[in-house]
């Protein structure tokens, strides 16, 4: 347990909780506020940034990452100061990844050179559909055609650009993603994230198809036909699926997203943020409050803003097995083992007739099994 972290490395995850507008898909921790004090913010962040380097001296870190929350209606003077505090509290990799996540609207779109300038050298865009129909539906703010200028603005500054598109939408066929999937392939720069929509306890979407008003999903067959042209697109134009969601030209993966799916370690600073880190041999979860101004009144108190869980090392291994074969590379075998995990050969063998799993050194689903997947956790964690 000691050193398994560092199979997946060492990122600095930074919560953004403000938005517009609340999406009504969205069930992320997410507020919308007349203001915000963002030199109040600022002073913040910096408070637990340098606490949490004090705590995990000498880490090298390998990316940070800006989510939210709508992280582009951060001041760039923000997101400089953060970064310039991560810097001064751990040593940093001379590859450094850092992601903003933004909204494709003309305001945030103005501030990508200056991002640029404070430091990030990489930008996730929030697109989420290429129609103005479907843009409206999803409670987006943006048009189509800002989303595609704002998408030519964020080319200009910067060298690596992904952004997001949700399928399997309300009254949307396959012809329909397949020719929508087809447009966003011929902007991509090097990475896409891909989700099906999923309606969510505690979203406007869920209690509208509570209430019968959100007609025309597509049936599960319809979805997983939308899933299967997903993977043969972006396979044909050279953006594989390197996650059950994320396509990617090979070398340009989030680097951020793969410290969680390798299970390595990561400091998770801002309301709601959760992280792993491995202190002493002991993996701990911690969990922050999630309500923006609680958090904020709790870190200039100088009061905990987190809860902290050991996991087991059954449960490590547990995690490292459930993310890591979400990878089209999966998971080491020996690192299973290292951890105390030992699968049974019967089950792998029945999931490797089935059609379902590879295995080898690495242990990996098959383009089928991944639309199975829970099954194959399922199998494979039953006592």
């Amino acid at each position: 347990m000691t050193e398994d972290w560092r199979h997946g490395g060492f990122g600095v995850y930074v919560h953004w909780p403000f938005c517009q507008a609340k999406c009504p898909y969205c069930d992320f921790n997410s507020h919308v506020v007349a203001r915000i004090d963002q030199k109040r913010w600022l002073k913040a962040y910096v408070r637990q940034i340098a606490a949490a380097a004090e705590r995990v001296p000498e880490r090298v870190v390998g990316s940070v990452f800006f989510g939210g929350g709508t992280p582009s209606l951060m001041e760039p003077e923000v997101v400089g100061a953060v970064l310039e505090t991560v810097r001064a509290g751990w040593p940093v990799a001379n590859d450094l990844e850092v992601t903003l996540e933004a909204n494709p609207t003309s305001v945030e779109a103005g501030r990508f050179a200056g991002y640029r300038d404070a430091g990030v050298n990489r930008v996730s865009m929030g697109v989420q559909a290429l129609d103005d129909a479907s843009l409206r539906r999803l409670g987006r703010l943006h048009s189509a055609a800002e989303a595609r200028a704002a998408f030519d603005i964020a080319r200009r500054a910067f060298n690596r650009v992904s952004f997001d598109l949700i399928y399997a939408r309300q009254d949307q066929s396959v012809a329909d993603w397949r020719s929508e999937l087809g447009a966003a392939l011929e902007m991509a720069v090097d990475h896409l994230s891909l989700y099906q929509l999923t309606v969510e306890p505690g979203t406007a979407f869920w209690d509208r198809q509570a209430a019968g008003g959100l007609r025309g999903l597509p049936d599960e067959d319809r979805a997983v036909e939308m899933y299967e042209v997903t993977q043969e697109l972006c396979a044909a134009a050279g953006l594989p699926g390197y996650e059950v969601s994320n396509h990617a030209r090979p070398g340009a993966e989030s680097r951020h997203n793969l410290v969680y799916w390798r299970s390595g370690d990561w400091v998770g600073i801002g309301p709601g943020a959760h992280g792993r880190l491995t202190l002493a041999g002991v993996r701990m979860a911690t969990e922050a409050v999630a309500a923006p101004g609680d958090w904020l009144r709790r870190v200039e108190a100088g009061e905990a803003v987190a809860e902290e869980a050991a996991v087991s090392r059954e449960e490590s291994a547990e995690e490292v097995l459930m993310m890591g074969l979400r990878l089209a590379e999966g998971v080491s075998m020996a690192r299973l083992e290292g951890l105390g995990l030992r699968l049974n050969p019967s089950i792998i063998n029945g999931l490797v007739k089935d059609g379902l799993l590879q295995a080898g050194e690495r242990l990996s689903v098959t383009a089928r099994g991944r639309l199975l997947l829970n099954r194959v956790l399922e199998a494979l964690l039953a006592r």
